[in-house]
């Protein structure tokens, strides 16, 4: 089944535009997922909402949303009054500015996106705006309303289309000073380091998403799948790191298991030396005989 685009607008680079449509990149259907049961009739529960105070459910047809600015004083706000706040953003990605790629903070990225031509007449618009970003090696920033919210968009060629990732707002990310000026810096012996500098060479390689697996999600749905048959569920406690008590042991014993098994170091015997041809060195016929030489000697 083709993927179902969530926005669809136009992108503008000045006086450019074209027709355009967002599509999700990730997806999270193949998920188990699990419905919430009365446990007396195994029936399906739905939520409702009730009134805090007359303990009464509320139809949707009464609920309204409302910004609190005092204790059980609230504003009242309207469907139809958000639908009114049509910000140009609302429709249209407008490309503000270029910036270089490495310049952006990864935490302040947030979902990414894929974004393509919406129709045949606005592919050649799309392959220039696209060409031109990726020719200049550069990431643009645009805005777009997603969800009723205005989002700041890092734009990127992918291919023959384009990758939108939306960014956390400056008020969003912590600044990690509140929280990393509390960690003291050690004095430590720099033997350590070379140790654990070591060990991540041993584990260097390149990036693949495919070689990390869902265990949790394996062990959901070998759990369903043991349920189903009948057999019963094993608790499977995980073990918990010991505390450190000497760390350059450590990081020694890290070395040591990370190193690959070792064949066996004993001396192979004479026949092990034979050639492939099956026959053996004269060599080896000398010095068996030098041998018994010295053997009927003795």
């Amino acid at each position: 089944m083709a993927t179902r685009a969530i926005w669809k607008g136009y992108l503008k680079l000045s006086l450019v535009s074209c027709a355009v449509a967002i599509y999700p990149s990730t997806n999270s259907s193949s998920r188990i997922r699990f419905n919430t049961l009365n446990r007396k009739t195994g029936n399906r529960v739905q939520r409702q909402y009730i009134d805090s105070e007359t303990g009464e459910p509320v139809e949707s047809d009464d609920q309204v949303k409302g910004y609190a600015v005092g204790k059980g004083n609230y504003i009242l706000v309207e469907e139809e009054e958000l639908d009114a706040l049509k910000l140009e953003s609302t429709h249209t990605i407008d490309i503000e500015s270029f910036v270089p790629r490495d310049e952006v903070d990864e935490r302040y990225l947030d979902t990414s996106y894929y974004i393509a031509p919406d129709d045949r007449v606005a592919q050649e618009a799309f392959a220039v705006i696209r060409d031109a970003i990726r020719d200049k090696g550069m990431a643009g920033l645009g805005r777009v309303v997603m969800s009723r919210r205005e989002r700041l968009l890092l734009l990127e060629p992918l291919d023959q289309g384009l990758v939108g990732t939306t960014l956390h707002s400056a008020a969003e990310v912590r600044d990690e000073s509140a929280i990393f000026d509390e960690i003291p810096q050690p004095n430590y012996p720099k033997e350590m380091r070379d140790l654990a500098v070591h060990i991540i060479e041993g584990k260097a390689t390149h990036f693949d998403p495919k070689m990390f697996e869902d265990r949790y999600e394996n062990a959901l749905i070998e759990l369903v799948r043991s349920k189903q048959d009948g057999h019963k569920t094993k608790s499977v406690s995980a073990s918990k790191p010991s505390n450190v008590v000497n760390l350059m042991d450590v990081l020694r014993k890290s070395i040591e298991a990370e190193k690959p098994p070792t064949k066996s170091k004993s001396k192979p015997t004479e026949r092990k030396k034979t050639p492939a041809n099956g026959r053996s060195s004269g060599k080896g016929r000398a010095t068996a005989g030098r041998s018994k030489n010295m053997k009927r000697a003795s």
